[in-house]
């Protein structure tokens, strides 16, 4: 046990105080954290308006158009192909053009642009020439347009969760599913990183043949375990650096551009509802008791989930998930002489982990269905598919079957990987195929 500790201990630190180490500790948060700021950002440099010239020969759009922060709308009087000659010269993005038609409103429209026009200025414009033509349809078959606005509604569907000794307690669907398949990916991407490096270490080191000194003085299991346990804690480091820094920023971050954000915040929200009015008519046409109703669903929905439990099977199903398959990744490891032969094992312990994001997407309209049951059960997919179906509410007796059956895994794929580890180990120079294991398992 002293020599595995030992093991444990040089693994440790010797990863921690590499380079690639700490610039990627430091880089992680600023990645994770620029998901957030970056678009805020952005925002902030968009420059100066776009101008965007209106030739509108029907003469039903021209003061349709309302100038935006960002879009500046101008009346043209030329026609069309001056206009189009005179657009570098004349400072315009884009030239919408309307044409008469034969029929009392036009069907399609045109936008001269130097450059491909971006989603923002197009998509406001879509918008505006089909909200008009649709009001001018209503009006010529008599119909108030008014009349169809006052109809609409938002409808706010709160979902209630009873549990089994009757308590009530609001739940998020789609919050269930964004904190589900975030751990689900966290996860698959740790056991990828982590385990590569369990694989990459044992190839380095039977290539240099530093490995024939170390089992001269340790068994290959011993070896072997202190290696893939240093890695996995080298990993929930990072990961718990990653979670501290990226607040940190993301806090920070907060603090300074509050009022940044919230004008951005507004801007998305007129641009998604095509509002064309004031921002102090767009508020005062939003009911405040629904809007207060919404936000406080929203909180509970969020207390709902119990994150105590969440964090608990994280960590279990992180590590138990990356013991097994940092097991598997070191066996592969010991019976290869190169990184380049790595694929041929590659594969059969791939397709179980890429399986789980792929069915990650269904398993989340039926969590409780018996693919997602089994799929949570079955160790190699059940680190992410677990994941996947806590939020939503696991019953206790899945938890700790899928735990249980999760620590089986692990020491059956350990036992399996030691067969190979010893023999692979300190094979040199030959080629080895699925037979060949087979013979290492057996022996």
């Amino acid at each position: 046990m002293n020599k595995i500790l030992l093991i444990i201990k040089r693994e440790y630190l010797t990863r921690v105080k590499k380079r690639s180490f700490i610039i990627m500790t430091i880089l992680g948060p600023l990645l994770m954290a620029s998901v957030f700021i970056v678009p805020v950002y952005i925002a902030q440099l968009e420059g100066e308006p776009k101008n965007v010239g209106i030739l509108d020969e029907t003469g039903l759009f021209y003061d349709k158009f309302e100038n935006t922060e960002n879009i500046k709308f101008l009346v043209l009087t030329n026609d069309l192909e001056t206009a189009k000659q005179n657009i570098a010269n004349d400072d315009l993005y884009a030239i919408l053009y309307i044409p008469q038609t034969e029929l009392s409103v036009p069907q399609s429209c045109k936008l001269f642009s130097t450059k491909q026009p971006n989603i923002i200025v197009k998509g406001y414009i879509k918008n505006v020439l089909k909200k008009e033509v649709e009001e001018l349809k209503l009006n010529a078959s008599g119909i108030d347009p008014e009349i169809l606005k006052s109809i609409k509604t938002n409808i706010n569907l709160f979902t209630i969760r009873i549990n089994k000794g009757g308590e009530e307690e609001t739940s998020s669907t789609e919050l269930s599913m964004a904190v589900g398949m975030i751990g689900g990916i966290l996860i698959y991407f740790f056991i990828f990183m982590y385990g590569s490096l369990v694989m990459r270490g044992v190839i380095e080191e039977k290539t240099n043949r530093i490995i024939e000194v170390i089992v001269s003085s340790v068994k290959p299991f011993q070896l072997m375990m202190g290696k893939i346990v240093g890695v996995a804690m080298v990993g929930l480091t990072q990961f718990a650096l990653w979670v501290i820094f990226t607040l940190i920023i993301v806090t920070t971050f907060l603090s300074f551009f509050s009022k940044e954000i919230s004008s951005y915040q507004s801007s998305q929200l007129k641009l998604q509802e095509n509002v064309v009015v004031p921002t102090e008519q767009l508020e005062s046409t939003i009911e405040p008791g629904n809007t207060n109703e919404s936000f406080i669903a929203i909180f509970e929905s969020i207390q709902s989930i119990n994150f105590e439990m969440l964090i608990f099977a994280f960590v279990f199903f992180f590590v138990g998930g990356y013991l097994l398959y940092g097991a598997l990744f070191a066996a592969i490891g010991s019976a290869v002489d190169s990184e380049t032969d790595t694929q041929q094992f590659m594969l059969p312990l791939t397709i179980p982990l890429i399986l789980s994001i792929v069915i990650a997407q269904f398993i989340m309209v039926n969590p409780d269905g018996p693919a997602a049951f089994w799929l949570s059960i079955f160790p190699l997919t059940s680190p992410v598919i677990m994941m996947v179906r806590i939020p939503f509410g696991v019953p206790y007796t899945d938890l700790i079957l899928s735990m249980t059956l999760m620590i089986l895994g692990f020491l059956g794929a350990t036992w399996l990987a030691a067969k190979i580890y010893r023999t692979g180990i300190l094979m040199y120079g030959k080629k080895i195929n699925y037979k060949e294991l087979w013979k290492w398992i057996r022996y």
